[in-house]
């Protein structure tokens, strides 16, 4: 994996520096850092220690220590080891911490612009059409845009495929949503609303028992692997994937501005380029354990199914309403969604 990364750092680089505030001086980065003071940071991110995206989550401060030749230090925290998950954005924007891996749906109540920047329920089918939109098409300026009002810097997404969805009941079509219960959060649990599925907004770590009391009847809770080493074999026997409500995924890393402004360009720089690695990196590694969970769910008797491209399209089009639900008629949201839009436009997907 190390020799992977560092063989497309080269290549990274010269893309980060077009789209990241620090310019054609990162280029230069590691000499730089030599002239730097060290700089020790604390980071949470979304995950329990020893699952396979807090593994990637150390690999990216590894990296961000060896592209500032170990001048930058990031010490890592899992899910809940600082404050509890759902209190990391007042403990960034506080200065309790420096830095937090998130989910940005998860504060689309806050700030509205969020809901898209996390993902688009029967939006982009592919991960790089995804990651196309925030570097090619103004969506890292737009999230930027976003979070800067709370104190917070948006450094760069992590964007890998879709999540499934676990049900109790079989689901093949459309209206096989419809009167049931289920677990969604953020833009998806609008979407999924309009399709005539009650939401209940449960964390990730109620999802299980959830499922196994009949509390709800389907649930999207994370990646395959990680769905399967938590054992939802055993208490839904139905998967939907790719999942409709989440077709392509992005967590975000997310830091105190006041820290990210005080760091000197080379070690911006290296934030961005160990971010953009890993994203890509992670969405790699998902392509063969998806595989190899699919394969374990359904060795447990596990049955694997997909929506029609017609339901998908149907579903796309009840989709946009809840998009525009979504915004709140906040300026930037409803600026941030057009943008989407005219991109899915031009990919014919709309």
């Amino acid at each position: 994996m190390e020799t992977v990364m560092k063989q497309n750092r080269r290549s990274f680089l010269k893309k980060v520096a077009s789209t990241s505030v620090v310019g054609a001086g990162a280029l230069a980065f590691p000499a730089i850092a030599q002239a730097q003071d060290a700089v020790k940071w604390k980071m949470q991110s979304l995950w329990d220690g020893g699952t396979t995206p807090q593994k990637f989550e150390e690999i990216f401060v590894k990296r961000v220590a060896e592209l500032t030749d170990n001048k930058f230090q990031i010490q890592l925290y899992s899910a809940g080891q600082l404050v509890p998950a759902n209190q990391a954005f007042d403990a960034v924007r506080g200065g309790a911490f420096q830095m937090m891996k998130t989910f940005d749906g998860y504060e689309a109540g806050k700030i509205p612009a969020l809901a898209f920047t996390s993902t688009v329920p029967f939006g982009f089918p592919e991960s790089d059409q995804y990651e196309a939109w925030f570097y090619e098409k103004g969506g890292l300026d737009l999230a930027r845009q976003a979070y800067a009002p709370a104190g917070l810097f948006y450094i760069a997404p992590t964007v890998y495929g879709a999540e499934p969805i676990h049900s109790k009941v079989p689901i093949n079509s459309l209206d096989d949503f419809k009167n049931k219960k289920g677990r969604f959060v953020g833009l998806a649990s609008a979407v999924m609303g309009k399709l005539g599925v009650s939401v209940t907004p449960l964390v990730t770590a109620e999802v299980y028992s959830a499922l196994d009391k009949g509390v709800i009847d389907l649930a999207d809770r994370g990646d395959l692997m990680a769905n399967y080493e938590s054992g939802l074999a055993d208490v839904a026997k139905y998967i939907i994937m790719p999942g409709p409500h989440q077709p392509t995924t992005a967590t975000s890393y997310v830091a105190n501005k006041r820290a990210y402004d005080a760091l000197p360009a080379s070690f911006k720089a290296a934030l961005a380029v160990a971010a953009r690695e890993v994203s890509s990196a992670l969405r790699q590694h998902y392509l063969v354990s998806n595989n190899e969970a699919l394969k374990g769910f359904k060795e447990k008797g596990v049955t694997v199914s997909s929506l029609s491209i017609e339901d998908i399209t149907k579903g796309r089009a009840v989709a946009i309403e809840a998009w525009k639900d979504a915004t709140k008629n906040n300026p930037l949201a409803v600026k941030m969604m057009e943008s989407q839009i005219a991109f899915m436009k031009e990919l014919g997907l709309l």
